[in-house]
């Protein structure tokens, strides 16, 4: 019995889907492939917020998913809620920040003083973690990813928080 060239052709867009996704490698998302991932807003709070394209990081872990950073524009916030939400981030994965966990979710984020601090969209504190500076940084920008030796950091400036896929 001949097999059937639906069979043949389902077998063929198996392999190439496969393909496809391995040649996504992990580690920091390149930024051209940013505008696929990076939502153009983000609700927090009670409102919706445009989302800096230009200051947004990814990273892909190997399993192929993703963890996502971005600033936002807060000019339409309460003082309060802008001083420690300063962007989004969104993992599709548990991490360790800092010495603290993080489940998969979406999130505010903010360097405030000396802290890395998370929130819920509610705005209710959900982690804090000790930020470092990395005087090291040649050019500071306002926001990148970048991997050191089997964790990320994730920087705003020269002030860093280190995070591990779990």
């Amino acid at each position: 019995m001949k097999p059937r060239y639906s069979t043949l052709i389902l077998l063929a867009l198996l392999a190439l889907s496969c393909f496809a996704q391995q040649s996504k490698p992990a580690g920091v998302v390149p930024s051209a492939d940013l505008k696929t991932l990076i939502p153009n807003n983000y609700f927090y709070r009670g409102q919706s917020a445009s989302v800096q394209l230009r200051n947004s990081a990814a990273i892909r872990t190997k399993d192929g998913k993703y963890v996502l950073a971005a600033l936002v524009d807060t000019s339409g916030y309460a003082s309060d809620v802008a001083a420690k939400y300063q962007g989004l981030f969104i993992s599709e994965v548990k991490l360790k920040v800092g010495d603290a966990e993080l489940a998969p979710g979406e999130y505010g984020f903010g360097f405030v003083a000396d802290k890395f601090v998370v929130t819920d969209v509610g705005a209710n504190d959900v982690l804090s973690a000790a930020s470092r500076q990395d005087e090291n940084v040649k050019r500071a920008v306002p926001l990148k990813m970048a991997e050191d030796g089997g964790e990320y950091r994730l920087y705003a400036g020269k002030k860093y928080v280190a995070l591990q896929v779990e």
